[in-house]
């Protein structure tokens, strides 16, 4: 299911000041000209998920996921249909769970409290063996219902060929996603060439029950962070330990992330994804209206879909 750049240097990428901004990036980093090379131990790249490495419209994928166990929920316990998040879920109410986002991203989480009571509640207990396997099975069998493509094939070549680039020289690469950590394991390796323990996400808090067979570890309805906005920065540095070279998302809640790899005396590359497209993909700035209207005085570079893409999947 990998796609691989096999026909030269990102050959998904149009010919544009983007492509330009990110070969003088790894150039500047390897050493070429009279540039003194980076040290390997210090090329940290780190990549937003939903939106910059997969499409996350009509909704995020791991939504579309929960959703579909609410549901479940809700036929178990009719009681629960009455009440959000389990109504909208029940209702495929769209307008209830785009104005969640909108609100959270206008500093209002009134609705997104009540949505993530949901998402704790619909895994409360679940061990996260059996965790990875309902998501991989999904993952693995599920379409976007707008593109008409599975999940998996809803992965941007454009993003798998830079990261594919970045480590071909030297790069190591993570993932920190505001969706779940553990939602995202079962297919990081296969889609993106980046192994589990590479994986930086929202997670619930865990527990651990012993056993004669070794115990479980199983969710429970307590989070433990949502790594989103200001917490992008500090569960990177928890993880990795470095300040990144090179960060890439696509809404305001990227932009702190994309701030801390800033680097004096250091190449450094920040990337914002324009969801500019809605032919091959979706037009939006929703949730990324602050990220764009500041990029040009932080010092991002904007990639457009439309204008910096050859093929977007």
């Amino acid at each position: 299911m990998r796609l691989t750049a096999s026909d030269g240097v990102l050959p998904s990428w149009r010919p544009g000041p983007a492509r330009d901004a990110v070969l003088a990036f790894v150039d500047r980093v390897r050493g070429a000209g009279d540039a003194a090379p980076v040290p390997v131990e210090q090329r940290v790249a780190v990549f937003d998920n939903d939106g910059t490495l997969w499409c996350e419209k009509p909704m995020p994928v791991q939504l579309d996921f929960v959703l579909r166990r609410l549901v479940e929920m809700a036929q178990a316990d009719p009681s629960l249909a009455g009440r959000q998040p389990w109504k909208a879920a029940v209702e495929r109410d769209a307008a209830w769970l785009e104005s969640v986002i909108t609100d959270h991203y206008a500093g209002d989480d009134r609705k997104a409290h009540v949505l993530m009571a949901g998402v704790l509640a619909a895994h409360d207990g679940v061990d996260v063996e059996d965790f990875e396997q309902l998501a991989g099975t999904f993952l693995r069998t599920t379409s976007n219902p707008v593109l008409h493509r599975s999940y998996l094939e809803c992965t941007y070549r454009p993003m798998v060929e830079l990261l594919d680039h970045l480590a071909a020289h030297g790069f190591t690469s993570y993932i920190a996603s505001g969706g779940g950590r553990d939602f995202v394991r079962p297919v990081s390796d296969e889609l993106y060439g980046i192994p589990r323990e590479r994986v930086i996400g929202s997670t619930a808090a865990l527990a651990w029950t012993g056993g004669p067979d070794g115990g479980t570890v199983t969710h429970t309805p307590v989070p433990e962070y949502l790594d989103d906005g200001p917490e992008k920065p500090v569960r990177i540095w928890s993880r990795v330990g470095r300040r990144p070279l090179l960060a890439a998302g696509n809404s305001n809640g990227d932009g702190p992330m994309l701030d801390f790899a800033r680097h004096d005396g250091l190449p450094s590359l920040r990337l914002l994804l324009r969801h500019d497209d809605a032919d091959r993909e979706f037009a939006y700035t929703g949730g990324a209206e602050e990220a764009l209207a500041g990029a040009g005085d932080r010092g991002w570079t904007v990639v457009s879909m439309r204008d910096d893409w050859a093929t977007v999947f």
